[in-house]
């Protein structure tokens, strides 16, 4: 009996839908709508490359679609059933972008409380899509070249290397070429990127996209705002296609929906649209301003044109942040000011003739005697006088007990006695005159020196009713050297 040889098991083969898309099922299945041919030689583009791993990077003027095009990467490769992971590399501080693409370990900076993933983690087996390259700092090229070329990274913080699995699509809006010329992008990483270059067109570049792309637009913003279907009239079309559009597709999607939202007739014309087609603040005065091509210039002045309105807006903006710093701190201050009080005694505050007005008052600082306060400085000087001769007067209340007490505390260094002036008449009538006999108390003795003094300065004060200015005017003596009298006659009490 001969034993035959055993079946070959059958395999059965699943045809991805997904795998035998032409062109028109693609851009009715990701939204891309145009007939032109650079619109279709980008489709075709991605459709060669998009079930490889090959590095694509994605180049063309800002809303132009760049990130529609790595979602038809993605779909089309053998990587759609993992996810997409889309980073934004300008959005990300320098100091962290490190940590957000390939993670970092418990305690590696400061705020690393927990382990973190990082975004290539999170893609391993699918895509990651890095937007705006062109804006990642140079520390973190060097080790995104790593990757590229070894799958391998290192957390931020640890040292044993992760290997992942991951395919890179990434996209700018900027010459990359330039850029490394000019120092900007690495050389090896740029060469890296760039294995396949699609340069999808800015919307100028294919006008006969403008009017389907708008109708498609206007058509979604109609159903979901429940709006009526507005029609364009021939020279409102004409306008679209001739408008320089620098926003692109984004531009073009945000005037259908304001045409959907906010005019009421159901025809648009040209004078409607307008005033919505600003061209970066620029109003559309005329259609003459849509086709205007750039000045030539001359090259070597030309060549930091860029550079130079970008350093512009930042002084610009510094001066502005200046001028608000500026504004708050004058605000703090007249809120200080407003906030200012005067200390007194209780009992000469319960006093009826107590004055409301703070100009009654002066500021004594210990070492310079009393000054004005700032904020009547100014004022009392302008007579040209000095501030000493212009003091206001301030009450000094007696107390009928004892020697007066002056009503703000003072420190205890001693000032630098001053020459006195000459006494005036009033005050040498009062010492030939010599106390009363209310004062000296017994007759047959004859008060000490500093007895007397104490005794006139009391009198004097009750006689000008505690205006100290006046007393010292009266004793002969400068105001310094009476504050510093009356001091001396408190410690002693």
């Amino acid at each position: 009996m001969v034993r035959g040889l055993p079946a070959a098991p059958r395999r059965c083969f699943v045809l991805d839908p997904l795998d035998s898309m032409d062109r028109a099922s693609i851009q009715e299945r990701f939204g891309i709508v145009g007939e032109s041919d650079v619109i279709k030689n980008v489709i075709d583009q991605a459709r060669q490359v998009a079930d490889t791993d090959i590095t694509v990077l994605l180049q063309g003027e800002s809303g132009v679609g760049k990130e529609l095009i790595s979602q038809v990467l993605h779909e089309l490769s053998m990587r759609r059933h993992e996810q997409m992971v889309v980073v934004n590399c300008g959005a990300i501080p320098e100091g962290l972008i490190e940590s957000e693409l390939f993670g970092a370990e418990k305690g590696a900076y400061t705020g690393a409380v927990e382990e973190r993933v990082g975004y290539f983690e999170e893609a391993d087996g699918g895509t990651i899509f890095l937007d705006e390259i062109g804006e990642m700092p140079k520390n973190a090229q060097v080790r995104l070249l790593r990757v590229l070329e070894t799958g391998r990274f290192t957390r931020v913080g640890a040292s044993q290397q992760q290997q992942v699995d991951v395919r890179i699509v990434a996209a700018t809006n900027k010459d990359l070429a330039e850029e490394v010329q000019k120092g900007n992008f690495r050389k090896d990483l740029y060469y890296r990127l760039s294995t396949v270059l699609i340069d999808i067109p800015p919307l100028r570049e294919r006008p006969d996209d403008i009017l389907p792309i708008f109708e498609t637009f206007l058509h979604e913003f109609s159903q979901e705002y429940s709006s009526s279907r507005k029609q364009l009239t021939a020279d409102a079309e004409e306008l679209l296609e001739s408008y320089r559009w620098p926003g692109n597709v984004r531009e073009l999607r945000n005037i259908a929906e304001q045409v959907a939202v906010l005019m009421r007739t159901d025809e648009v014309s040209a004078d409607d649209l307008r005033p919505l087609l600003r061209d970066l603040g620029q109003a559309a005065a005329s259609t003459d301003l849509m086709r205007v091509e750039p000045e030539p210039q001359d090259p070597g002045a030309g060549a930091g044109t860029e550079d130079d309105l970008r350093h512009r807006e930042l002084l610009y903006r510094a001066i502005l942040e200046m001028r608000m710093d500026m504004r708050n701190l004058k605000e703090r201050i007249d809120s200080l000011m407003s906030n200012v009080g005067v200390v007194v005694p209780r009992e000469v505050a319960e006093r009826g003739d107590f004055p409301s007005d703070y100009d009654d008052f002066v500021v004594v600082n210990s070492e310079d005697g009393p000054t004005t306060s700032p904020p009547h400085r100014e004022r009392e000087q302008r007579g040209g006088g000095e501030v000493d001769s212009m003091m206001r007067d301030v009450i000094y209340e007696v107390e009928e007990s004892g020697p007066a007490r002056p009503t703000r505390p003072r420190t205890d260094r001693p000032s630098a006695p001053e020459p006195d002036p000459p006494p005036s008449a009033e005050a040498e009538a009062e010492i030939e005159a010599g106390p009363t006999e209310a004062d000296a108390g017994d007759p047959g003795e004859l008060p000490t020196l500093e007895e007397s003094e104490k005794q006139l300065i009391s009198r004097a004060l009750k006689r000008f009713d505690g205006n100290r200015r006046k007393t010292a005017e009266a004793l002969g003596i400068s105001e310094r050297t009476l504050y510093r009298k009356l001091k001396d006659i408190d410690e002693d009490l």
